[in-house]
């Protein structure tokens, strides 16, 4: 199995994660259990940063799109590795708050802020704030007046970049519920709103074009279609866009099979579009941002469960149970998205037996793969599935009262706890 660093085997047989033995971590810390490699997200993280000063000297920033994976760990790591952060809610701010984030690094995004997420970013001192809507921009000129002070905001512009993914997770293309369609004059009235409101500092504009992307050529063209639209409001409007935040979507590794391009050769072929585009249109190279999340984190983790039975239906199939579900991974059951799996205790071994895993939520679509292959397993046996450190915990919920599993760090084999397991009392908490 080749789906990243983090994941080997040792003289036992067995899964490690980040050079820690799935199995031993099973037994310390009870299952379901998310594991994360630190390793491997921090030279995610380094990769990310060293090719952003490589291919454009300094003239940017890397941020971390917090909805892939938040937690105050998660925060202070990006952070250490000089990296900023996007955030779509009050909760991601908050967190990022009590981690000692700087605020001025935080970019607040988000299709329908509520006025008291947009109070609460204001009092926060956030960065920027990507504004979705008209009425969005309308709220932040008042709240301006309140505070006595101007707000720096990018606009969220939808390219018509339609890229090959899944149709949930495509949003650069005019049908969708984010941003401002340049098809049809939107975005170019949503500028000149945003220069004629007084309290508002309009300094550049965003794009994302979709998620889990192998292909570069969106990028490529995205990235084109923006400079256009830069050039046009510098010569209509006469108004200079100093940002353009890129937005992220790169893919991983889920599959063996799966061959997404390194992000390397992204951030260099893109890199050439935007230098040759502006020299091109005579306009000033922009402040340069991406926001890579699940590129940072996902294929560095693994969730581990432990086998509760294994049912065979003669000629139709074999539904191996785990103690975990769709509770701690509702992406099959949104997305029919593909992961493998293998079982810990005997990771050295072939993968040679097709089997369905299914959750135990009360629900017959409670399944985390169907028809995958995994070695012959057995009651009490670690079922490990890869490729679950981003959206995953972030997704997770107490659907049938469960808890929400821990997750824990390691780094170089020695692991900690960076979030706790919840418990029954955690469940009750908020009832009255």
């Amino acid at each position: 199995m080749n789906i990243s660093e983090s994941f080997g085997c040792n003289e036992k047989g067995h899964l490690t994660i980040g050079g820690a033995d799935a199995v031993e971590l099973a037994k310390e810390y009870s299952t379901p259990l998310y594991v994360l490699d630190e390793q491997e997200i921090r030279k995610n993280c380094r990769g990310f940063v060293n090719s952003m000063n490589e291919y454009y000297g300094g003239n940017g920033l890397v941020l971390y799109a917090s909805k892939a994976f938040s937690c105050k760990e998660m925060y202070r790591i990006v952070m250490s590795e000089g990296m900023g952060a996007d955030v779509v809610s009050g909760g991601e701010i908050y967190t990022a708050l009590k981690a000692g984030f700087p605020m001025d690094k935080i970019y607040f995004h988000g299709n329908n802020k509520t006025y008291d997420e947009l109070v609460f970013a204001i009092e926060s001192g956030v960065g920027r704030i990507v504004v979705d809507n008209i009425f969005e921009l309308e709220t932040l000129n008042s709240l301006a007046a309140k505070y006595g002070k101007k707000i720096d905001v990018l606009l969220r512009i939808k390219p018509g970049v339609n890229a090959h993914t899944h149709d949930f997770v495509r949003t650069g293309q005019i049908d969708s519920k984010f941003g401002f369609a340049l098809e049809t004059g939107e975005a170019m009235e949503a500028i000149k709103a945003a220069n004629a409101s007084v309290g508002i500092n309009l300094v550049g504009i965003h794009c994302h074009i979709g998620s889990q992307i192998f292909d570069i050529s969106p990028f490529e063209y995205a990235a084109k279609v923006m400079l256009e639209f830069i050039e046009k409001i510098e010569k209509d409007e006469g108004i200079e866009i100093v940002e353009l935040n890129l937005g992220g979507g790169f893919g991983i590794k889920y599959l063996d099979s799966d061959n997404p391009a390194p992000f390397q050769n992204y951030m260099e072929r893109v890199s050439k579009v935007i230098k040759s585009e502006c020299a091109a249109r005579e306009i000033k190279t922009p402040y340069i941002l991406i926001e890579p999340g699940r590129a940072i984190v996902g294929a560095a983790g693994a969730t581990l469960y432990t086998i509760g039975a294994v049912k065979e239906i003669p000629d139709i199939r074999t539904y191996v149970t785990v103690d975990g579900g769709m509770n701690d991974n509702p992406r099959y059951i949104l997305y029919k998205s593909e992961y493998e799996a293998a079982v810990a205790d005997k990771f050295s071994q072939e993968r040679d037996f097709t089997v369905t895993i299914a959750g135990k939520c009360c629900e017959s679509g409670d399944l985390i793969q169907e028809n995958t292959k995994i070695q012959k397993p057995e009651i009490g046996d670690t079922l490990a599935v890869f490729s679950t450190g981003a959206y995953n915990y972030s997704m997770a919920s107490n659907y049938n009262r469960i808890p929400r599993p821990a997750t824990v760090m390691v780094n170089n084999g020695e692991s900690r706890v960076i979030i706790k397991r919840e418990t029954y009392e955690d469940i009750i908490r908020n009832d009255v």
